[in-house]
């Protein structure tokens, strides 16, 4: 699933190399000057009781499994007639006030926000999402993810990514390490300074016959996802791709409504009037997806009800592809 580039944080400069921050309000006041985000508004809004005291990988991976399970990756803005905004504030309004979720650049945003505050050594960085209709990876920088350093260790963290391919755990950044987490396997692998990350997937089972031949269902084994550089990005990087995924006729979020969440054992998805629950592991090497197609009216309630998302506006589901 591709995701945006575009946005920019109103005042925003990032620190330099040698900044550490000890206070809270050292990270408010850079990122937003005048901000009134509260990180424990955050944590309510993904029911995390847990500690958040020591910046430790423990912590950091708690805090992400809340996020991806609480908050999902969605454009039903584009298909409610809404501008999906790439600014800090909006964001957290949208997602943590609204309880919405987002695309790559809305949940990353966040996220880096988020691991800022805490006192993480963060940095965005930008990939290039893998089209298998083109068979080739995107020219532009259109997804926004994180690598996060815990005692000389790199990891990436990617909330935004959302469906089969979710990470569920923080990745040690190592190449040719095969990574198994309860989707799958993942891994990544290092050529000449570019990163390639991809998913080595179970053979899966739908009782549902009838969308047997899905695109629900892809057949192949490891599933090429992105490609990454560990070169810093500002947000501002990914505003053109912000834009162009949101307004043009080849865009995939243009062509589909999508809302994905992650759950304790899979996963729900809705992608036009289609309704998929995933769970993992099913049987040994085996996940289980169910899918069923949907009213109008039944969208509307399980976006409520299964996503838990409220709409200002009402959501037109489409899918062309």
């Amino acid at each position: 699933v591709p995701f945006p580039k575009g946005h920019q944080s109103s005042g925003f400069s990032p620190p330099g190399p040698g900044f550490s921050p000890t206070l809270l309000t050292d990270i408010i006041f850079w990122e937003q000057p005048a901000s009134n985000m509260n990180i424990t508004e955050y944590f309510t809004r993904i029911s995390y009781n847990g500690s958040y005291k020591n910046p430790d990988l423990e912590t950091l991976t708690a805090i992400f499994q809340h996020h991806i399970r609480a908050v999902p990756f969605e454009n039903l803005s584009i298909h409610c007639g809404e501008t999906i905004e790439l600014d800090l504030e909006p964001v957290y309004d949208k997602i943590v006030r609204k309880k919405r979720g987002g695309w790559c650049m809305e949940n990353n945003h966040l996220l880096y926000w988020v691991l800022k505050t805490l006192g993480y050594d963060t940095t965005i960085i930008g990939a290039k999402v893998y089209s298998p209709e083109e068979n080739e990876y995107n020219h532009h920088i259109n997804h926004l993810l994180l690598k996060v350093v815990l005692d000389g260790k790199a990891y990436i963290v990617d909330g935004g990514f959302g469906m089969v391919y979710q990470m569920w755990q923080p990745m040690e950044l190592i190449s040719g390490k095969d990574q198994s987490q309860v989707p799958g396997i993942f891994r990544f692998t290092e050529d000449n300074g570019i990163w390639y990350f991809e998913k080595i997937k179970r053979k899966q089972y739908n009782p549902n016959q009838s969308f047997s031949n899905s695109n629900n269902l892809e057949k192949d084994a490891c599933k090429k996802v992105y490609l990454f550089t560990l070169e810093p990005r500002e947000i501002e990087d990914f505003r053109p791709q912000n834009v162009y995924l949101q307004t043009s006729p080849d865009s995939l979020f243009v062509a589909k409504s999508i809302c994905s969440l992650q759950t304790t054992d899979g996963l729900w998805a809705l992608v036009g009037w289609k309704l998929t629950k995933v769970k993992y592991n099913y049987k040994e090497n085996m996940d289980l997806v169910e899918t069923t197609t949907l009213t109008d009216e039944e969208v509307e309630k399980t976006v409520k009800d299964k996503f838990r998302v409220m709409l200002d506006h009402k959501l037109i589901p489409f899918t062309i592809r």
